[in-house]
């Protein structure tokens, strides 16, 4: 994912998104040859040069300051996460020329201990890519219980959210606003990309998507961007049927970018109930002691461990 072309391809779809008359600006007799703004348009409503905004969507400016870049967020009328991710993309970190592949991560014990410890209430930790990383029983039972348990702790085997969106019929099947839910997965991976541009294993995951759906495609080429921590999900169980679930997504100190999710239920409601029958009907298959990978454990014992905690 190379920031700048990224940069230019962001400001691109967002000018092409406004009118002229949305912006105050009467619209020609002629006819216009660009959909939206021109770049001209657009710097001097934002009241920068317009030599310095091409050289920006072009990817050849650096240092932007923000003042010029919350000046052009304001003319593209972006929201607040639109705003950071323009900011990330027009100032990345720097980064490696061979970045270096990223440590193979596992849920700690203890995080396991708590998903076990939350008993009616699905659960799982993800990281930055959307991969599970750990889910408790009912966490495993509510989103994939197609997949064996224990998954989450094999790298190779790992579900990922995403993926799983566009590739994985059984897992789509049990979202019935799909559109919604497929927008929301990409708009928050755009996010997170656009933070990490040297990130290998996050171009991996959109390589892939793009070359094996072109739904996948078409969003990512749109440049949505959004993040979601908490809401509702309306989930259609082949099991238990239709669920309406509050969710949180609860950032974990001291990590990289990992994040547990919650999903919990109306009290009283019938979405409560079928959480619990759900519960009931895959009680036989619920693992009694949560379990480190046995690569983990392996590393920790030999003081040579490259996955992080």
């Amino acid at each position: 994912m190379d920031a700048p072309s990224e940069l230019g391809d962001f400001l691109k779809s967002r000018r092409a998104a406004l009118r002229p008359q949305d912006v105050g600006i009467a619209p020609h007799p002629t006819r216009r040859r660009v959909t939206g703004l021109r770049r001209e348009e657009l710097a001097t409503l934002a009241g920068v040069s317009i030599t310095h905004y091409t050289r920006l969507e072009q990817g050849r400016a650096t240092g932007a300051s923000d003042s010029v870049l919350e000046a052009i967020a304001r003319t593209l009328r972006l929201t607040d996460d639109e705003t950071a991710h323009l900011k990330a993309l027009a100032r990345p970190a720097a980064a490696s020329s061979r970045p270096a592949p990223a440590p193979v991560e596992h849920a700690s014990a203890s995080t396991r201990r708590l998903l076990a410890a939350m008993t009616d209430v699905p659960a799982l930790v993800l990281d930055r890519r959307g991969d599970v990383l750990a889910w408790n029983h009912l966490g495993h039972a509510l989103l994939a219980g197609h997949l064996p348990p224990e998954s989450p702790d094999t790298p190779a085997a790992r579900p990922n959210l995403t993926r799983m969106l566009f590739l994985d019929e059984r897992y789509r099947d049990l979202y019935p606003d799909w559109d919604e839910e497929a927008h929301l997965a990409v708009a928050s991976l755009r996010l997170v990309a656009g933070r990490r541009p040297d990130d290998r294993s996050l171009a991996e995951l959109v390589g892939q998507l793009t070359m094996n759906s072109t739904e996948f495609a078409a969003r990512w080429a749109r440049h949505p961007v959004r993040t979601c921590t908490s809401g509702v999900k309306r989930l259609r169980h082949p099991l238990v049927g239709a669920l309406d679930l509050g969710f949180e997504n609860l950032i974990l100190p001291g990590t990289s970018d990992r994040r547990l999710i919650a999903y919990t239920a109306e009290p009283g409601s019938p979405s409560e109930t079928a959480l619990r029958l759900l519960g009931s009907a895959t009680a036989a298959t619920a693992p009694t002691v949560p379990t480190v990978p046995t690569a983990m454990a392996t590393a920790a014992a030999e003081g040579t461990a490259t996955v992080r905690r």
